[in-house]
């Protein structure tokens, strides 16, 4: 790989970073917000849709990390 390559997948690598970290305080919000949702609306249409956006925050969090890595793994 050439040097300016591995310039463009740095740049690339620091934004995705930035972005992970952005994910990961939405993710968090998210849960907590479901985790405070009391406990006789659980099981309702609202703690499902927020359970729902939760689990996905979760696996964009997991895609963008695994995106991070393979670049990584791509300028060894």
């Amino acid at each position: 790989m050439n040097a300016k390559r591995r310039k463009r997948i740095q740049a690339t690598l620091n934004i995705l970073s930035e972005q992970l970290d952005l994910l990961e305080q939405l993710k968090d919000e998210e849960q907590e917000y479901v985790e405070s949702i009391p406990e006789n609306l659980q099981g309702s249409e609202r703690y499902e849709v927020a359970e729902e956006a939760a689990a996905n925050l979760e696996e964009a969090y997991d895609l963008v990390n695994d995106a991070i890595e393979k670049l990584e793994e791509a300028m060894l």
